[in-house]
């Protein structure tokens, strides 16, 4: 399974980009190589993918900065997705973000996925500064 790690600093408060990150509301706004359309069915949320549709959540801590984000066609078979919004003492903040492979993505999906990062950083910069 491959995993990439990037990271981005935002000239904005760590809060600010991590109410506006931990909020699924704005998943369809910033993941938008992701995130299709964003719905709620019941007590869950559901994202259309290009490749489908899969279950989404986020874990978050706002103390530490964790973003856990979970995607998966099952819930018990979902893939975490870690991110974590440190504060500097500038005021500014950095996210760190990393994508791991689902056992039923194929490499070249996973590839694309990743390079849809950098427009969605993109994204989350022109909503956060």
């Amino acid at each position: 399974m491959n995993n990439r790690t990037k990271t981005v600093t935002f000239n904005a408060p760590k809060e600010k980009v991590f109410d506006y990150l931990s909020n699924i509301e704005n998943l369809p706004k910033w993941a938008t190589g992701f995130c299709r359309t964003l719905k709620k069915v019941g007590n869950d949320y559901k994202v259309t993918t290009p490749d489908g549709e899969v279950y989404f959540w986020i874990d978050a801590d706002k103390k530490s900065g964790v973003l856990d984000m979970f995607g998966g066609l099952s819930k018990e078979g979902a893939t975490c997705w870690p991110a974590r919004v440190t504060g500097l003492p500038d005021n500014t903040s950095v996210l760190i973000f990393t994508a791991v492979q689902s056992p039923e993505v194929p490499d070249e999906i996973f590839e694309t996925q990743c390079k849809s990062l950098d427009e969605e950083f993109e994204n989350i910069r022109l909503a956060v500064e």
